[in-house]
């Protein structure tokens, strides 16, 4: 019993807050952690664009003058802003839905799966996640803005 006590024990990790003003900037989140903030982003919004969501399916439905007016919006601009500002919305709305689709899914695959509940998996579906929704992304935007 004696060896044992006298050995000296290995120092344990040691566990802190993180300081939002010294530590945050060198701080390295993992990729899992990254899709995990930009879920929540793109959720918000979402949530934030709401009535600009409304407006548009309000206006593109309604009637073949309200159209015009919907499309008047995005070519020409309205309130004052060009139309160009309108299709960003209509962009950032885009990628927040796809987002925040594929990363629900991820997160319902993640429930369903015990095998899916890894490093690795997570690693490899958050950059999945990311590298989709980016890339329907691009493809919409360049629809949206006249691309093809």
């Amino acid at each position: 019993m004696t060896e044992l006590a006298s050995k000296q024990r290995p120092k344990r990790p040691e566990y802190r807050n993180i300081n939002a003003l010294t530590d945050l900037p060198s701080y390295r989140l993992p990729l899992a952690g990254i899709v995990s903030i930009l879920h929540r982003i793109s959720g918000f919004i979402m949530f934030l664009l709401m009535p600009f969501i409304i407006w548009m399916l309000d206006t593109s439905i309604s009637s073949e003058i309200s159209f015009e007016k919907f499309k008047a919006a995005f070519n020409i601009g309205m309130l004052g802003l060009p139309g160009f500002i309108w299709k960003l919305a209509a962009l950032a709305l885009i990628w927040a839905y796809l987002h925040h689709f594929i990363a629900g899914l991820r997160h319902l695959w993640m429930d369903v799966s015990h095998a899916a509940v890894s490093k690795e998996f997570g690693k490899s579906s958050a950059l999945f996640t990311l590298v989709v929704s980016v890339a329907l992304t691009l493809v919409l935007g360049a629809k949206l803005f006249g691309l093809y």
